[in-house]
């Protein structure tokens, strides 16, 4: 039971940034041994909400109370002395420093005046495994961990504050299935020791299993707090989105009474270690899913075709004939018309201090040349278009930074769907989205796939492949070790073939 008065109190909280109020009534209030889920749409005002507890901004108008007592940061540091840390959806850690100077990074132990290394490796090691991943090794380099690793050092990093109050942003969002469980049962260790957890997930699956309280927000206002178990999934989803949800997925359409010829397919591919004879092939106006565990070479397969890895043995095919997309440019030029939507919007899908406009028209910059100059008349024309298109909430001249996730993310699609590809990679294109914009982006695949577009999409979350695709490759070590057709795919048998585990035949009774 939490205390009587709250760890954590927020009164009308107001964030604006110029004309746009981004937090317009914010009120909550937490206590210590709960975990209390903020719930909301992308860009209904969550992020601000953090990054006014957390120091990051300041507030226009309201009151913050910590302990009963009203306080105001006035940078994340200042929070961090007060015991409150923050694990942002964005890592901050240093890639080129190792795991234990990272973790070190603000507070190292020292010896001599001088930084002890071998103290910092033990506090890392004694971190690493209270977020249960001793395999990790202190001296390894962030920059070659997999993105579920760094998740982990990143929230090591957290607890080695010390925080009272501990803030997750979508912290579950690039975690292995196993690392989720790891996360978990940590949290709820966390819990009984008394911490106070701000938890932000759009995984309601998650939030039902871990949150005492959930926090709406719509539009940068509350909404209403309530006990997790009080109200159903369907109905907290109809408090953050504001309507119904009658169909998630699309309906998917009948198979082809003749198989359609590939437009896209590969013969033994390989690379280094990470692919291993990987022979697949999708048709058009096909959505071919990729599973398995994290790290299994999907990734390195989606940049293999997209002429991002230099090296690859094997044979790659469009409309049959052979081809060696060389880079990027040649994959998206045509006649191969390939478009890749990749992991990490911000380091790689945007340019944040950029427009919203000259984000979307940035692959495809030659289209608008008139001469020696750009016809922005047309640019603005196509603009205003994709914007339609993707029911993008933003002004065009606005630089993408300013924008939620969801509005980020459907730039990045929007921008290479003004390509027009035939063939679009995507990889996992709704990680820390809220359940609104994915209903829009699998309402576009869907829209694209009839077109004709041939897709293939890796997805960490098995209920995207199951109501999205016709066909799910599982991929295991870097080969594919199974693949699922139409009522075949299912959860189970999904995580028992990224378990590389062949379920037998029972005898019959």
């Amino acid at each position: 039971m939490s205390d009587p008065v709250p760890l954590l109190e927020l009164r009308h909280v107001v964030k604006r940034y110029g004309a746009v109020t981004a937090l317009a009534d914010g009120n909550l209030a937490c206590g210590r041994g709960s975990i209390h889920a903020v719930l909301g749409e992308n860009g209904a005002g969550k992020s601000t909400l953090i990054k006014v507890i957390s120091g990051v901004v300041q507030p226009d108008e309201g009151e913050m109370l910590l302990d009963g007592t009203p306080v105001r940061f006035s940078n994340p540091l200042d929070a961090q002395a007060r015991g409150i840390v923050c694990v942002f959806q964005e890592l901050s850690l240093i890639p080129d420093l190792s795991v234990a100077d990272n973790i070190g990074l603000v507070s190292p132990p020292r010896r001599f005046g001088l930084i002890d290394d071998r103290a910092q490796r033990r506090r890392a090691e004694q971190l690493l495994a209270r977020v249960g991943v001793e395999g990790i090794d202190p001296r390894a380099r962030v920059r070659d961990l997999p993105l579920s690793r760094r998740q982990m050092v990143e929230i090591a990093k957290a607890l080695g504050r010390d925080p009272k109050l501990l803030i997750l942003d979508e912290a579950t969002s690039a975690l292995t299935s196993e690392d989720v469980g790891r996360l978990s049962d940590l949290l709820l260790r966390l819990r009984r020791e008394g911490m106070c957890i701000l938890y932000i997930s759009h995984r309601m699956h998650e939030i039902r299993a871990l949150a005492d309280t959930c926090s709406v927000f719509t539009n940068g206002r509350h909404v209403a707090s309530f006990e997790t178990r009080a109200h159903g999934e369907d109905e907290i989803v109809r408090m953050m989105i504001g309507r119904e949800v009658s169909q998630v997925f699309p309906p998917r359409p009948a198979a082809p009474a003749t198989p359609l010829a590939p437009v896209l397919s590969t013969h033994d591919l390989g690379w280094e270690d990470r692919l291993r004879g990987i022979s697949l092939a999708v048709a058009p106006g096909e959505i071919l899913g990729l599973g398995g565990l994290d790290g299994q070479g999907q990734r390195e397969f989606l940049l293999a075709l997209f002429g991002g890895l230099g090296g690859c043995t094997g044979e790659i095919r469009v409309d049959g004939k052979p081809v060696t997309p060389g880079s990027p440019l040649a994959a998206k030029a045509a006649p191969l018309g390939i478009a890749l939507i990749p992991e990490d919007r911000k380091t790689e899908g945007l340019m944040l201090a950029m427009s919203v406009a000259d984000n979307l028209t940035a692959a495809t910059l030659s289209r608008w040349r008139r001469g020696p100059l750009l016809d922005r008349a047309r640019e603005r024309s196509a603009v205003g278009d994709i914007i339609r298109r993707m029911q993008i909430k933003a002004v065009p001249s606005l630089p993408v930074a300013t924008l939620s996730g969801g509005n980020q993310q459907k730039v990045v699609i929007g921008k290479w769907l003004l390509d027009e590809p035939r063939i679009l990679l995507l990889c996992d294109p709704t990680r820390g989205i809220d359940v609104g914009t994915k209903q829009e982006i699998y309402r576009l695949l869907r829209e694209l796939a009839d077109g004709g577009c041939a897709i293939l999409l890796y997805s960490t979350d098995y209920h995207e492949l199951i109501g999205l695709c016709e066909r799910v490759a599982i991929f295991y070590g870097g080969r594919v070790v199974r693949t699922l057709e139409g009522d075949g795919i299912t959860e189970e048998a999904i995580i028992a073939s990224a378990l590389d585990i062949h379920p037998t035949t029972q005898p019959a009774a």
